[in-house]
C-alpha cells in the first residue's frame, strides 16, 4: 500500500479513536474527524465510505498494535482460560469505554460484525482442534456463531459492570461459558 494512503488512513483512525475517548460516537462527525486528523473531507471519502467502516478499521488497527489477537486452540480444552484469552481481553479493558459504545445498542454494526466474524472463525477452529464431541451433530457454522455470540455477550456484560472486575475474572467467565458444554462426559 502507498505510504501516503497508509498515513492518511492511520491519521483518520487515530483521530476517531481520540475523539471517541472524549465524546459519544453519535456526537462525532466526519468534520470533527478530518479536522483532528488534519486532512480534508474529500480525503476521508477517498478512503472510507462512512464513519462505521473507519471505526472498524481503527479498532482492527488498535487490536493489532496492542498485539491482541483472538485466542486459538491447538489441542484439548484446558480447564483454565488460556493466557492468550487474558491478553486479548486486556485490549478490551484498555479500550473499555469505546467497546461499550461499539457493542451497545447504538453501537457500530460494522465493527461488531467484524469482531463476531473473527470470534466465529476462532471458535470453529477451536472446536475442531479440541476434538470435543460436545457439539456432534450440529453444523460447525452454527456452533461458531453460538460461541462467538456468547463470548461477545459476556464481554459486553463485563465491560458494563461498575466496578469492572479484573481481566482475569472476565477471562474466567468467558472461558466457563464457552467450555461448559465441552466438559460433559
Amino acid at each position: 500500500m502507498d505510504i501516503r494512503v497508509e498515513r492518511t488512513r492511520t491519521s483518520l483512525q487515530q483521530a476517531l479513536l481520540a475523539l471517541a475517548q472524549e465524546r459519544p460516537l453519535d456526537d462525532i462527525t466526519i468534520a470533527s474527524i478530518v479536522e483532528r486528523a488534519g486532512v480534508n473531507r474529500s480525503s476521508f471519502y477517498q478512503h472510507y465510505s462512512d464513519k462505521d467502516t473507519l471505526l472498524a478499521d481503527a479498532l482492527d488497527a488498535a487490536e493489532a498494535d496492542a498485539g491482541a489477537s483472538v485466542p486459538t486452540l491447538d489441542g484439548p480444552l484446558p480447564l483454565e482460560p488460556p493466557s492468550d484469552l487474558v491478553a486479548y481481553l486486556r485490549h478490551f479493558e484498555t479500550n473499555a469505554a469505546l467497546y461499550r459504545l461499539v457493542l451497545g445498542q447504538r453501537g457500530s454494526s460494522v465493527a461488531a460484525a467484524r469482531l463476531r466474524s473473527r470470534l466465529e472463525i476462532a471458535a470453529r477452529d477451536g472446536v475442531v482442534a479440541s476434538g470435543s464431541t460436545a457439539f456432534d451433530g450440529l453444523p460447525l457454522d452454527v456452533v461458531g456463531a453460538g460461541i462467538a455470540g456468547s463470548a461477545i455477550a459476556v464481554i459486553e456484560t463485563w465491560l458494563a459492570r461498575e466496578p469492572r472486575p479484573s481481566v482475569e475474572t472476565a477471562a474466567g467467565w468467558v472461558w466457563r461459558v464457552l467450555i461448559g458444554p465441552g466438559l460433559r462426559s
